[in-house]
């Protein structure tokens, strides 16, 4: 692995930027973009930077593959039954190992729609208990969601939940590779789930980290706890490699500032602001220009915005 920093420099630099702008990187394939070898073994189909649409298939997270010499752990079972078909055709072009775990880094519907696919080969499936409970009971809401805007590309896609759960780590050994599956603790929603392999110091970090495009803020996100959690889990960790849960792969220093610095950023600014008397309504325009250059800043920036105000109220 002594090369794997400049290999890690080079593909990050040959890389079409994964830019909202960009509809489709890959249209031979129902992925937004062909997988790469971020270090050696390691594989990442890097999603689009803007919501999931038609176009990019719901492809708009990272789907990672890990190549073992006894079989392939895959990270994120894929927005739909189509899409982690089309993932796994092009680990059979990379391998001829079988694909034995599936990881959901969460319950939302690009992390776990495709587990119908997986399961129906008999891959074992892995989440946080949190993400289980989500997809349990909100996963027939989140597939009518895909639907809508897959259309035709969501036949065949049915909600399935992971048969393996876990509460703090599980550990999976495969091939030689250690493999330390993780919720450091609450951050961008329910069942965070990081990959994390220390003999290679590679972290498959899920939505607690994010890269080129702005985090959103959900209504059950608690920006307070992700900055803990990034403060005393995610940082002392110290990997070399970072694949983010949406952007490309990067290191340790880029997903802190597009992460940690924007979280922390954005609640001192809504802090002042309520500091000065200031309501809801004026909350939602705070100045927020240094993250401008990030995609979805305008689908996202303001909707933060108030979700930071309303929880801060409450602390």
């Amino acid at each position: 692995m002594k090369n794997a920093l400049v290999i890690l420099v080079s593909v990050v630099a040959s890389m079409s930027a994964a830019s909202e702008d960009i509809a489709d990187q890959y249209p031979q394939s129902e992925l937004y973009s062909k997988p790469v070898e971020v270090i050696p073994h390691v594989f990442s189909a890097i999603g689009a930077t803007a919501p999931p649409t038609y176009e990019n298939s719901g492809h708009n997270n990272n789907l990672s593959f890990v190549v073992t010499d006894e079989g392939v752990v895959v990270v994120n079972g894929g927005a739909s039954a189509r899409l982690a078909a089309a993932l796994h055709e092009e680990i059979k072009a990379v391998t001829d190992q079988p694909v034995k775990l599936v990881v959901n880094e969460n319950g939302q519907g690009h992390a776990m729609l495709g587990n119908s696919y997986w399961a129906d080969l008999g891959v074992d499936i892995i989440a946080h208990e949190e993400a289980t409970q989500e997809v349990e009971y909100n996963g027939d809401f989140i597939l009518q969601g895909m639907q809508r805007y897959n259309r035709y590309k969501a036949e065949g896609t049915r909600v399935v939940p992971a048969n393996i759960s876990f509460s703090e780590s599980y550990t999976y050994e495969l091939g030689g590779v250690t493999f330390e599956i993780l919720h450091l603790g609450p951050a961008h929603g329910p069942g965070d789930t990081q990959v994390w392999i220390p003999q290679w110091s590679m972290m498959i970090a899920g939505d607690i980290a994010f890269h080129e495009r702005m985090l959103p803020i959900f209504e059950d996100t608690c920006t307070s706890c992700w900055i803990e959690t990034w403060e005393d889990a995610f940082v002392p960790l110290q990997p070399t490699y970072v694949i983010p849960g949406h952007g490309h792969p990067t290191n340790l220093a880029q997903v802190h500032r597009f992460t940690y610095e924007y979280l922390v950023d954005l609640r001192e600014k809504v802090g002042l602001h309520m500091d000065d008397g200031g309501d809801l309504a004026g909350a939602y325009y705070v100045d927020q220009e240094r993250w401008k250059m990030l995609d979805t800043f305008e689908e996202l920036a303001t909707k933060n915005a108030g979700r930071v105000y309303v929880e801060m109220e409450f602390e």
